[in-house]
């Protein structure tokens, strides 16, 4: 046995090299065809270069000395197999080059077919097949995708040419172009190529080979395929492999076809055999949109035993994999070849569903129908619908891509979509259709909207994975190139122009639509279930109102861990008895201000309180930055000057004396309550009047006070002693005996480093992670965003800080406040109420700390469960 290293792993007559087990190192792509290829099923011949490789290559831009010779014997492997020869003049062997990661990742290379033709071996093929039509639409092709994605020639570049001897015979589909006009095209692409790529066109099949291997390889660093991974977690790595597979044609006569299958629906989850193909075509022509392909179950009239073994195959894989399978599969003269099986990306409809019936099912259990769904798809049921009684304009009508509503302003290259969603603006993205090159404008886009193209194209399957609305081969969309505007049935929209694309329909409206969110389904609510038995942490839902209250109990939620009560102060009507409890230097004033809010904020806790009775609700005291607070304009000087009956001048001169360089880091917080600490006994008094009184009424009130931002021991001692007479003085006033929880924010570094302190005077933890990242990144929440997304591009920063929990850094702070806290106190509850509460990444971090629970907003709530 020989002692070199194996560098290519071969697949084909019935045995392969490798299993499904080795994603890692043959890609999913790669896996896949070893797996059905020892499983019996017809898979064209071919070999895998491993994924290691791309990695070792990027980093010397050299191929392993040994990769040459061990390519060239699985050629000659592959020769055998099929009966051909590569490169040779009368029955030339052709191979198709495809990348393929361990993930599955829409960003990267497009695939090459057809390669090892030249102006020799085309004429080859064209007596070998009796069909030089077939032979030339072959050639042209490949030339095609070669110059575009190993020469880097604009693809646009190349349409134009088509669509020009298009018009010029009067003909619709590339396909009905006469012979003499498709070896024209040939010689066209190559003249462009030699003009206008990074090199030319290679004759020797072997060079094409080569600069074939070595694009797969340099489409790991593009830059749509760094911003999949990243949007995805995806570890840069990993490297992806590259699969060599013997050519199988669709595009040789009627009798042949090509599609893409899938084993359920990827939209629904029902249970059938979903998916698209062409007759007389070849793969690229299914996804690329360049042709509007039938539905899968019309190849039952068509082809009808191919059909009948693709059902077989379908069942079969599924399962084998036991989990829904996304084929590609060619028909060559009535011959079945399935090309690839990987699991399947679904909505989060059809993930739920799915997950469900394969448990009724038998063929996973409840353990594993938990672990399959990513938690973000939940966010996917969730999404809004437009409103039932929105009257809008029909515009035109495309293909329901992917799921859910939105509106937005029309954009139309992917750079312009992407700067317009970094300013925080709704932007709809139109194009003819979608490639991997627009990837970065469809994350930044609120859907997309394409003119060509069916249910499997990219833009449907990239959006599908996003959970973003999508309408697919809107064909009354005629979108011209670049530009700035489209037409739609003879209408003229402008970027700019507002838009509503509901991908469940597929309907197209001009305007700004209403929008509002679908209700769950069973399935839903029973996989929420199964998490529930499964997990650890508890959920909580930050809520300020009874209506948040209300709707995160409805999503699952075991209580509020967040009531934040500086949004009960910012209506009109009440702010203003706040500010004179700031500004005024009379008791008396004070006084009554806090008289008047009383009342109010007693109402709004007894709201909240029987929203989740017999559910704990942690309330944190007032914490705005002071700014917030103080009044700007002059009518808002005016008027406070007349309540508090002195001289507007006095009132803007005392505002102006408490105006600070850095608010978030100014007077506010437990600050406030210990310079003004009137407010916080109104607070707490208001707490604990609503709690008795609902108690006296049979309902389970069960409030926590949460002093905010606390930095010091001494801080929290003077607010708790204070805080606690409060409480026993109401109770005691109204005989009734409640327990009412004190604890603190840790949301200030020196919290964290003084947490075993704090636990003496402390009934729990509550981690504020989004003001800890603040103070210990150095960053502001409100100016970051003008450099996170470069840090994070180019990799000064792996993600936002401010979306998923530093782990390195802020995690730090959380373990170590919460050990300590622990060592002093070993009933110490610990929370976090930051909206990493309801990130996945995070939340898995927060439980290795030891926390009992998260907290987030309402919508994140099925995500953290």
């Amino acid at each position: 046995m020989s002692d070199t290293p194996q560098l290519v792993y071969f697949f084909g007559q019935g045995r392969a090299d490798g299993t499904a087990a080795m994603k890692d190192l043959l890609g999913g792509k790669g896996a896949g065809l070893a797996e059905m290829t020892n499983l019996g099923i017809p898979v064209p011949p071919g070999f895998t270069i491993p994924a290691n490789l791309c990695i070792a290559y990027l980093e010397s831009r050299q191929f392993p000395p040994r990769l040459a010779g061990q390519v060239e014997q699985a050629l000659q492997r592959l020769e055998t197999a099929t009966g051909r020869i590569f490169g040779a003049a009368d029955n030339p062997l052709l191979v198709s080059v495809r990348s393929g990661a361990a993930l599955s990742m829409p960003g990267m290379m497009n695939t090459i077919l057809n390669l090892g033709l030249n102006d020799t071996t085309v004429e080859g093929l064209a007596r070998r097949s009796g069909n030089p039509s077939f032979a030339w639409d072959s050639y042209r092709r490949f030339v095609q995708m070669y110059g575009h994605v190993v020469c880097g020639v604009d693809g646009d570049a190349f349409e134009a040419l088509i669509q020009d001897r298009l018009a010029a015979c009067g003909v619709s589909r590339d396909i009905d172009l006469p012979v003499d006009e498709v070896r024209a095209l040939v010689a066209g692409f190559r003249e462009l190529i030699a003009s206008r790529g990074t090199s030319p066109f290679p004759d020797r099949p072997m060079d094409q080979l080569w600069g074939a291997i070595a694009a797969v390889f340099e489409s790991w660093h593009t830059r749509r395929a760094r911003d999949y991974r990243e949007l995805h977690g995806i570890p840069d790595t990993l490297g992806t492999a590259v699969n060599v597979m013997a050519m199988v044609f669709g595009n040789s006569g009627e009798d042949s076809a090509t599609g893409v299958a899938f084993s359920r629906n990827p939209s629904t989850g029902t249970s059938e055999l979903y998916g698209e193909f062409l007759v007389n075509a070849q793969g690229e022509d299914v996804v690329s949109g360049a042709r509007t392909p039938q539905p899968l179950a019309a190849l039952g009239q068509v082809m009808p035993e191919a059909y009948r073994q693709l059902e077989q195959v379908a069942r079969t894989l599924e399962r084998h994999f036991r989990d829904v399978q996304d084929l590609e599969f060619t028909v060559e003269r009535g011959r079945l070849y399935m090309l690839q099986t990987r699991r399947a990306q679904l909505t989060g409809q059809a993930a739920v569903r799915i997950a469900c019936d394969m448990v009724d099912e038998g063929l996973i259990s409840e353990e594993e129908a938990v672990a399959r769904i990513p938690p973000d798809d939940l966010n996917q049921l969730l999404h809004p619908t437009l409103a039932p009684d929105a009257e809008l304009e029909l515009l035109t009508t495309g293909l329901p891509a992917s799921p859910g509503a939105a509106s937005g302003t029309a954009v139309f290259d992917a750079d312009r979509a992407e700067a317009l969603g970094r300013q925080g603006e709704a932007v709809i993205l139109v194009r003819r259709e979608t490639s991997p090159d627009d990837f970065h404008g469809m994350v930044a886009a609120r859907a997309i909207l394409t003119a060509r193209g069916g249910m499997t194209s990219h833009a449907a399957v990239v959006a599908r994975g996003m959970g973003k609305p999508c309408v697919a081969g809107a064909q009354e969309v005629s979108v011209t190139e670049p530009g700035d505007a489209c037409q739609v049935n003879g209408r003229r929209l402008a970027e700019g122009d507002w838009l509503t694309v509901d991908g469940t329909t597929g309907r197209i409206y001009a305007g700004r639509a209403e929008l509002v969110t679908p209700e769950v389904g069973p399935d839903f609510q029973r996989l929420l279930g199964w998490a529930d038995r499964f997990r650890n942490l508890r959920v909580r839902v930050n809520a300020d109102t009874p209506a948040d209250a209300h709707r995160g109990r409805d999503f699952g939620a075991e209580g509020i861990g967040l009531c934040r009560t500086e949004h009960m102060f910012f209506e009109e009507d009440w702010i203003s008895w706040v500010r004179q409890v700031i500004l005024t230097d009379s008791q008396k004033t004070r006084d009554q201000a806090l008289a008047r809010l009383l009342p109010e904020q007693r109402a709004d806790f007894e709201g909240i309180f029987e929203a989740m009775a017999g559910l704990p609700v942690t309330v944190r005291l007032l914490d705005p930055p002071l700014h917030e607070f103080l009044p700007k304009e002059e009518k808002q000087l005016a008027q406070l000057a007349e309540q508090m009956e002195i001289d507007p001048a006095t009132v803007a001169d005392k505002a102006e004396a408490l105006a600070e360089f850095n608010p978030m880091l100014g007077h506010r917080g437990c600050r406030l309550g210990l310079t003004t600490p009137e407010i916080y006994d109104m607070q707490v008094e208001a707490i604990t009047r609503a709690a008795c009184g609902l108690k006296a009424r049979g309902i389970d009130a069960r409030p926590e006070i949460m002093v905010p931002l606390v930095g010091s021991v001494n801080e929290m001692i003077r607010l708790r002693e204070r805080t606690s007479a409060v409480v026993e003085r109401v109770k005691s006033e109204l005989g009734v005996e409640i327990e009412i929880p004190i604890g603190t924010m840790i949301e200030v570094p020196r919290a964290a480093l003084v947490a075993d302190k704090l636990a003496e005077h402390a009934d729990f933890f509550s981690f504020g992670t989004n003001d800890l990242t603040q103070m210990t990144f150095g960053y502001s929440r409100d100016d970051a965003g003008r450099f996170l997304p470069d840090y994070v591009e180019s990799g000064i920063l792996p993600f936002d800080p401010f979306e998923r929990l530093d782990a390195e850094g802020v995690g730090q702070l959380v373990e170590m406040a919460a050990s300590r806290g622990r060592q002093r106190r070993r009933d110490l509850k610990l929370g976090i109420c930051g909206e990493h509460g309801g990130e996945p990444n995070s939340i898995s971090f927060f439980e290795s700390c030891g926390l009992d629970y998260v907290s987030c907003s309402p919508y994140r709530v099925p995500v953290a469960r």
